[in-house]
């Protein structure tokens, strides 16, 4: 057995032997200088090194042990992920709760959730996201024979620092320009707040005041017991028992951090409000969906389920969870957008009639004037050099508007395959055309067809906006080929299928094999079982292609007479082509009106595919097939829209996906068997980084205090930082960005050290002890630390109260939004250099 000094000074009754040996009831002992002569840092560790490393050069070690340090805290990130899922499911229970509707013998039925906000978000939330500090400060105690040490403390003290400053800041100065982000729930915030505070500074007194250098057992318990007492004040804030009430009581809102499937939500008509979503919103989506060319019914329900996640209330471990998968190249907790995709749901969000995707804003010719492109697609040569793209006005022509017309990436790139444009078009009076001149880059290189897109928008001021709306075709895609053919000109398809209800049934009419110079094609309709004026408007009309326009649109309004009748339906034909092109193979479709039954089938198919893309994006798993399914492929299996970044972070963070997909999935036993092996596999993972981060010190000459202010708080507190940032821009307000990081530091306090010194000063009370903790440089770095973190929070409400900040914590004004960010960064390097400073003993506290 080795002993150290200090033993040999607290053992009675030792005898000197030979050498470095010491003869304890006649056994003899070797001096642990002895066996650890020569190979430095090899004490310091409760499980490495599990093997000898005595022969190898000091750097290699300290290189591999922060290599480890740093892919130990990636696995952390993946089975902390596993973790929240299982939080998730067991804080999503809900209940029904029945009220009165109008129809006397259905009532309304809801779904409210069991656990409130503020119970959840202390107790198992916050213990998902700062159980590695809290168990490091655990094991490190119990490791060290129940003796205190510097690695845990100093990692819950570093991580609060960190949380609180530079989390802030970043949250500060994330939010963009113009818009800002307030704290709803403030009497929460001010309890957190208080008692993140208040928790430092009781530290500070046990440790300088009432028993220096000492934790008696009734001051651990104390600090042990704040927890529940916190937990119980935030959820007194929480129901109001002290105040006004809330206008909207949020314990009735049902959080969807999982997300229920849609059809669930068949009541209220507005569609996508609070995550809801109901069949006449869906087919209101889909009809403005439809507005958009060459949009097929599963990237409508691709949409669909984007924006009903945009529009759910998330909790900060949705963001969190997210977050972390970014940063493993897992499955997303959000839709992926293809390139064309994003344009249009981008356009569709920035229309401002209706920036959440309401009800469709009926266009009003003889109020507003009406801008859109003169066609949805062209093609072009890449030889083309410059090229004109007409931009028609319709409706109201006595005034003056504007609009941006800019370029967006596709396959084809700025600067590579064609020059950006990014400038207003003004309209005179009377003036009803406007062309954009296009550049296409002649790279002399072969390059498969590539596209990019024209968008138009509207000008920023509420003025240049009065008199001036889009029309249906806003974006313009633009292929780049290497044809100059007049080409041929056919439907798209055969066939097609509409309600009664549809308003206009838009039929495209493609042009094929060529998109040279301008030509024109007759269209006619012919009755069927569908007569016209009786079930359809028809006639006849004539198609125009400008040079290299590739798509145009014959709309046949439908009459929708009420009246339950089969299915009916009429022909359009194609005749008469000019301009050298010729009539493709399908000269004719057939459109089908059908009665509301068959519709619905389509509409239930909808719902069908957008719940399938929503039940994709749940943060638990369901089964360990979907779960070992997520862990063996990028991206959760979504290849097509894996980034090279998504398939680097996928290998490096293999071996743990694997490892991990073991734990039980969060199904099972309502999800409380995933949090206890969940919670083990982090307390595993933590002795190790607890092993590594202090060995690694030890080798690069850094005491542990120093090492867990720096590398330990920003190893765990980075997926926090992500998540914040995320809910930060995403969130309306600002509870999920900034309002847990008090609540989080408060508990890191309460469980972190209350609990492990709680179970130390009792085993030294036992055996008649003193349980010691120095208080020289955690001392000062609490003090510190409470210190700033005053100024920091009186900063945030500072924001709230004054104008110049614009009366919020998150963003505001550009000017005082940067100062403030800035500000508090400082005060977080502030904080560690200071601390180091006191640690290597450039000055006494």
């Amino acid at each position: 057995m080795a002993l150290g000094t200090d033993d040999v000074d607290v053992i009675p009754e030792v005898e000197r032997g030979l050498g470095n040996t010491y003869i304890i009831d006649n056994k003899t002992y070797v001096s642990r200088d002895e066996v650890y002569d020569g190979y430095k840092c090899a004490d310091r560790g409760m499980i490495l090194p599990f093997v000898s490393e005595y022969t190898w050069p000091i750097e290699v070690r300290a290189f591999l042990y922060l290599v480890g340090l740093l892919y130990c805290f990636l696995g952390v990130a993946i089975i902390a992920d596993i973790f929240m899922g299982a939080i998730e499911k067991i804080t999503s229970k809900t209940r029904k709760v029945y009220l009165t509707s109008e129809k006397e013998d259905e009532p309304e039925v809801i779904e409210v959730r069991i656990w409130s906000d503020a119970v959840a978000n202390l107790t198992l939330m916050a213990l998902g996201s700062s159980a590695p500090e809290i168990l490091l400060a655990i094991i490190e105690v119990i490791a060290n024979k129940f003796e205190a040490g510097a690695l845990g403390p100093g990692t819950i003290v570093g991580s609060a620092a960190f949380n609180l400053f530079v989390i802030s800041a970043v949250c500060v100065l994330s939010i963009p320009n113009g818009e800002s982000r307030r704290i709803k729930d403030i009497k929460v915030f001010a309890v957190t707040a208080v008692f993140s505070i208040v928790a430092y500074v009781w530290l500070l007194i046990i440790l300088k005041a009432v028993s220096p250098n000492e934790v008696e057992v009734w001051e651990a318990a104390v600090t042990f017991l704040m927890f529940p007492l916190l937990v119980l004040l935030a959820w007194l804030a929480e129901k109001n028992f002290c105040g006004v009430p809330n206008k909207t009581d949020t314990s009735k809102q049902i959080e969807l951090g999982n997300f229920q499937p849609a059809d669930k939500f068949l009541r209220d008509r507005q569609y996508f409000r609070d995550g809801r979503l109901d069949r006449d919103g869906l087919v209101a989506f889909i009809k403005e969906v439809k507005n958009y060319p060459g949009l097929t019914d599963e990237d409508a329900a691709i949409l669909a389920a984007s924006k009903l996640v945009e529009s759910q209330s998330h909790s900060r471990m949705w963001y969190r969870v997210g977050a972390v998968r970014n940063m493993t190249g897992g499955r997303k907790t959000q839709p992926q957008l293809s390139t064309k995709l994003k344009v249009v749901y981008n356009a569709m969000n920035e229309h401002p009639d209706a920036p959440t995707l309401g009800e469709v804003p009926q266009v009003k010719p003889h109020q507003n004037a009406v801008i859109d492109f003169h066609a949805a697609s062209c093609a072009v040569m890449e030889d083309i050099g410059k090229f004109k793209v007409a931009l028609c006005r319709s409706g109201r022509l006595d005034n003056r508007v504007s609009v941006r017309v800019e370029t967006i990436d596709g396959t084809a790139t700025e600067e590579q395959d064609y020059m950006p444009i990014n400038e207003v078009i003004t309209f005179e009076p009377e003036e009803s055309e406007k062309f954009v001149e296009v550049e296409i880059i002649n790279d002399n290189q072969w390059e498969p067809d590539e596209e990019f897109f024209l968008k138009i928008s509207l000008l920023m001021s509420a003025e240049e906006r009065e008199g001036v709306q889009l029309g249906r075709i806003s974006i313009m895609e633009i292929t780049i080929l290497n044809d100059d053919e007049p080409g041929i000109v056919m439907f798209q398809k055969r066939g097609f299928l509409v309600k009664e209800s549809i308003g206009n049934a838009v039929i495209p009419v493609v042009r094929k094999n060529g998109a040279d110079g301008e030509i024109t094609v007759k269209w006619r309709s012919i009755d069927k079982t569908a007569v016209s004026g009786k079930d359809y408007t028809g006639g006849e009309g004539v198609l125009t292609f400008k040079h290299t326009e590739i798509e145009q649109n014959i709309e046949i309004p439908i009459i929708d007479d009420m009246t339950p009748e089969k299915d009916e339906h009429f022909e359009i034909e194609l005749f008469e082509p000019t301009g050298g092109a010729k009539i493709g193979q399908i000269n004719r479709t057939a459109v089908t009106i059908t009665n509301d039954d068959d519709f619905n089938n389509v509409l239930n198919n909808m719902m069908q595919m957008t719940n399938a893309n929503i039940h994709a994006m749940q943060v638990h798993h369901e089964t360990y097939v979907s779960q070992i399914k997520d862990a063996l492929n990028v991206n959760g299996g979504d290849i097509e829209n894996a980034t090279a970044g998504d398939y680097v972070l996928h290998f490096l963070t293999f071996g743990w996906k694997i490892i991990f997909a073991l734990v039980p999935p969060p199904s099972l036993l309502g999800g409380w068997l995933c949090f206890i092996i969940s919670l083990v596999c982090i307390g595993l993972l933590t002795a190790i980084i607890g092993d590594l981060a202090s060995i690694f010190g030890c080798l690069v000459n850094l005491d542990d205090a120093i090492t867990a202010i720096t590398f330990v708080a920003l190893g765990t507190s980075l997926p926090d930082t992500f998540a914040s940032r995320a809910a930060a821009v995403q969130e309306k307000y600002a509870d999920n960005a900034i309002g847990n990081v008090t609540g989080s530091n408060s508990v890191n306090v309460f469980l972190g050290l209350g609990l492990p010194w709680f179970i130390a000063s009792v085993y030294h009370y036992a055996k008649g002890t003193k349980f010691k903790v120095a208080a020289g440089t955690l001392g000062f770095s609490v003090g510190l630390f409470s210190g700033l973190c005053i100024i920091t929070i009186a900063l945030l409400m500072a924001r709230r109260v004054f104008s110049v900040f614009g009366k919020t914590e998150l963003g505001g004004p550009t000017g005082p939004k940067i100062c403030s960010g800035i500000f508090m960064i400082m005060l977080w390097f502030i904080y560690v250099l200071v601390s180091a400073f006191q640690t290597t003993g450039y000055f006494d506290f």
